[in-house]
């Protein structure tokens, strides 16, 4: 690592000198205004295709469905990331990942769409307040209404990234039951309530700072919130078998596929060409481009800082850091995607890889918090990175939101306000049920499940058919027959 901060040092602050040389003075842009629906027209029927107020709805309702169906796909990117466990927990894995698409979507069409935008404006959603929303339970009433239809489809598959990061932290040791009801608690009441703090007009959006916390995509929504509730439930379930030697050093535990690993990175990196953009809401927004760019920029330097640095220690190239380099980029540019330029993107992208593995390390060596795939450096050490990375790099450009580059440190106060709040909300609350679960029901399966594997033990069926070879050499050392 130290041999290459000669190289990492001036590249970062080569991009900085040139951001700053290049920074523009903030200057008022016409605004865009993501137009509705007219409100009384629930299904649409009255828009008028033939006008440009028409087209401009339309356009931007395809746009943002499509993005919808961008972000969907990557719950197959995060199932192929469980190429990084043992083979025998990899059907347990699946199992959980499908889970949280399904039965998340369903929580959050009872109630949890309702606690997150009650009050955004939404039809149907008009109530709620600072602290949480209280309408548009069901999608019923008022709420059975195109535009509606569309955000809760959008902020669905959004909310599955939420509960499905946590799976990654605690994979291969936590029991079924246990995982169940997490899934749910932080469909219904986690993910919703700091959502609508920040999504649907609560106090962090609200705060009169700069230009209030801001989270253009979902690095602390989404990720935060994934990442620390994945750390409060690994530290109640402490470490994997064979993950700790006797005097507490970390053992490389070993993983089973890599090709899906990698398959399932790229996966990820596709779809977040829809979670960024697609926060635009707006096709007609043409700042689009600037997010999918920067977008790209800091997934690559997140991807190569991790590969040289962990190459330069370890002597070999490392393709599952390269991995995880590349979705801690990603994770960190989806709060600044919009307001920051490019240069600030690779920046925030080579800081989030090297934050990544400062974190993995600090879990390993000094927390000794067992996580699995890195959930909890990927999503919630770079998460937490990414927000404070608006307050410093927002340049004025869009929005008027403006960072430390341009002189002004308020909006990196109202981003840090932002952090230490979900923090302290995702602590707070997983604490409280992971604790609950550990001393009443309890969340960890026995020693002889966790050796023979969950696949086995807790669905009967294994995730891969068995080595024929090996069931014959098996009925040959037990006395059998061929």
């Amino acid at each position: 690592m130290k041999k290459l901060f000669p190289f990492i040092v001036p590249l970062v602050m080569l991009c900085i000198l040139a951001g700053y040389i290049g920074t523009p003075v903030a200057q008022a842009e016409e605004e865009v205004v993501w137009t509705l629906v007219g409100i009384g027209d629930a299904d649409g029927s009255e828009v008028d295709m033939t006008t440009v107020e028409g087209l401009h709805s339309a356009i931007n309702f395809t746009w943002v469905l499509l993005a919808a169906v961008l972000v969907f796909i990557m719950q197959a990117g995060f199932a192929f990331l469980g190429g990084f466990l043992q083979a025998k927990h990899m059907l347990n894995y699946l199992g959980q990942c499908f889970l949280d698409t399904t039965l998340a979507g369903l929580i959050f069409w009872l109630w949890g769409f309702a606690l997150m935008f009650g009050g955004s404006g939404f039809p149907g959603a008009e109530a709620g307040g600072l602290g949480v929303g209280y309408s548009g339970f069901i999608l019923h009433w008022n709420a059975y209404d195109v535009n509606t239809y569309m955000i809760w489809m959008f902020q669905m598959v959004f909310l599955t990234k939420g509960v499905v990061i946590p799976v990654g932290a605690i994979a291969g040791r936590c029991r079924y039951p246990a995982y169940i009801i997490h899934a749910c608690f932080i469909a219904g009441v986690v993910y919703p309530i700091y959502g609508h703090w920040v999504w649907g007009g609560g106090w962090i959006s609200a705060l009169p700072i700069g230009s209030g916390g801001l989270d253009f995509a979902g690095s602390s929504v989404v990720h935060m919130v994934g990442g620390l509730m994945g750390f409060v439930g690994a530290l109640a379930l402490g470490p994997r078998i064979g993950k700790y030697n006797a005097d507490g050093t970390p053992n490389n535990m070993p993983h089973h596929n890599m090709t899906f690993v990698v398959i399932g990175t790229f996966l990820l990196y596709f779809g977040w060409f829809g979670f960024n953009p697609g926060s635009t809401l707006a096709a007609t927004d043409l700042r689009i481009s600037v997010v999918i760019v920067n977008t790209f920029l800091a997934g690559a330097a997140g991807a190569v800082t991790a590969l040289f640095v962990t190459w330069g220690k370890q002597k070999k190239p490392n393709i599952g850091w390269m991995c995880n380099g590349a979705l801690g980029g990603l994770v960190a540019i989806t709060c600044p995607c919009a307001w920051v330029p490019s240069w600030a993107a690779v920046v925030i992208g080579i800081i989030a890889g090297l934050t990544m593995m400062g974190s993995v390390w600090l879990l390993d060596w000094k927390l000794k918090v067992d996580d699995p795939l890195g959930a909890v450096s990927v999503h919630a050490a770079c998460g937490i990175w990414g927000m404070i990375s608006l307050g410093i790099f927002a340049d004025g450009s869009y929005g008027g939101v403006a960072g430390l580059i341009t002189g002004s440190g308020w909006q990196l106060l109202a981003q840090l306000i932002a952090v230490v709040a979900c923090m302290a909300w995702c602590f707070a609350a997983g604490a409280f049920l992971w604790y609950i679960m550990k001393y009443t029901m309890g969340i960890r399966v026995r020693e002889e499940q966790e050796l023979l594997g969950l696949d086995k033990a807790v669905h009967g069926i294994d995730c891969y058919a068995p080595d024929v070879r090996l069931v014959d050499l098996e009925k040959l050392v037990r006395g059998g027959k061929k």
